[in-house]
């Protein structure tokens, strides 16, 4: 007779399972989401490390050169010595990094060449050089050079 007055409006159990489900569908999507935005994040952190290395690297060297007088490079060793008047400022390439007395570049370099007056040479004269990093740091190049002075074709 009034079974219509004590019906509760509610929602089935079929259609609480359906958004349930389109609950967890979102939330997966979000948490994929998520994810691949701190991989590119990380991927960022990584190349600003890389290129703040390589630019920390390249401004050290040049700040040696233009001091130096001389620039000789040690094949058994795999030093580069800045010989100037007052001081003698060396680097050593290790396989994972470069060490000048006692900081550290956390930079693999995988080829060197050595240049004067613009010919490639393994002499113990030389006024630029190319310094190349491994793969992890995108095979950057770093290029230096310096101005010949008398005292580079005058002393030995």
């Amino acid at each position: 007779m009034n079974k219509s007055k004590h019906k509760i409006k509610a929602f089935t159990l079929s259609e609480l399972i359906i958004v349930i489900m389109i609950t967890v569908i979102v939330a997966g999507i979000a948490f994929s989401v998520l994810q691949l935005v701190q991989k590119q994040m990380y991927g960022i952190q990584t190349n600003f490390q890389h290129k703040t290395s390589i630019t920390l690297l390249e401004q050290s060297l040049a700040i040696d050169a233009h001091r130096s007088n001389h620039i000789q490079y040690d094949d058994l060793e795999d030093t580069l010595h800045f010989i100037s008047e007052i001081d003698t400022v060396s680097y050593t390439f290790e396989k994972e990094y470069v060490q000048k007395e006692t900081d550290t570049f956390d930079i693999a370099i995988a080829n060197t060449k050595f240049y004067f007056e613009g010919v490639e040479t393994t002499a113990a004269k030389i006024d630029a050089f190319k310094l190349i990093t491994a793969k992890e740091f995108r095979n950057a190049a770093i290029f230096i050079y310096k101005r010949n002075t008398a005292n580079t074709y005058m002393n030995p």
